[in-house]
């Protein structure tokens, strides 16, 4: 079995600043980390590998040349191969040009995967688009939100999750899954695994090697763009009541949301 798991590089929300006149995020001097949610689809195809003999696990990102340290990241915890998709070409692409240049890369792979694993999300957009976007370019069904999968006799067997419980859904493979942060805990890199990451060489691959039309990449062929990008206003401080019987308190809420025409 074939495995692919798409990742990204972000930077530490904990350190995020926001460029007021281009509404993009400031890079320069900011640490970036491996998307924490894609940490939990690599696990989840690490632990696949260990149930089924001669899994293979490939982990593909793209991004800028330093993004090349979360595949080396991966390489530590388990992977067996990698792929860094770099190129300017890439350069200012959305959601939807993202999704169609990874799937470029993943149908130039051999074998064909029998699962492509995303991360619910990223952390630095939030849109959980990728995933299903690029499963659709690869025309493969995708199940969003999974906490559990089991492979058996060519079939996928997903649970994922809603706000109020789960479903249990059967797919055939191949096919496309979001992981959530529940579905396992992300395993550390081994000390042969970091030996291995750090004799890695890795050589970039660009728009022309998958085959990408030029015509969907990046920023002019992206449908949407970021108008702005601002902070939320400080949230005011509230008006606290106490020291009164509760029917006194109540009866004083109730006054102040009619005079507020609330109710």
């Amino acid at each position: 079995m074939h495995i692919v798991v798409c990742v990204k590089q972000v930077p530490n929300t904990t350190q995020v600043r926001i460029n007021p006149e281009t509404n993009t995020l400031v890079r320069d001097g900011v640490e970036s980390i491996l998307n924490p949610f894609d940490e939990n689809a690599l696990e989840m195809a690490l632990q696949l590998k260990e149930k089924h003999a001669g899994t293979k696990v490939t982990v593909l990102t793209m991004g800028p040349p330093q993004a090349a340290e979360v595949l080396k990241e991966a390489v530590g915890r388990g992977a067996d191969a990698v792929t860094l998709l770099c190129d300017r070409a890439f350069a200012g692409s959305d959601t939807w040009a993202t999704s169609y240049a990874l799937s470029t890369a993943i149908r130039k792979m051999e074998p064909a995967p029998d699962l492509v694993l995303f991360g619910k999300q990223a952390i630095d957009g939030d849109t959980a688009q990728v995933g299903p976007g690029v499963a659709d370019w690869l025309g493969l069904p995708c199940i969003a939100y999974a906490r559990k999968i089991e492979i058996a006799d060519g079939k996928a067997i997903v649970e994922r999750n809603f706000e109020d419980g789960y479903e249990k859904l059967e797919t055939s493979l191949p096919c496309a899954l979001t992981v959530l942060k529940e579905a396992n805990v992300p395993r550390m890199a081994s000390l042969r695994g970091k030996m291995a990451a750090k004799k890695l060489a890795l050589q970039p691959t660009t728009a022309e090697a998958v085959d990408a039309d030029p015509a969907k990449l990046g920023l002019n062929a992206s449908p949407t763009r970021v108008v702005k990008i601002f902070s939320p206003p400080p949230k005011t401080g509230g008006v606290k009541w106490q020291g009164e019987e509760p029917a006194v308190l109540a009866q004083r809420l109730a006054d102040l949301l009619r005079e507020r025409k609330l109710i």
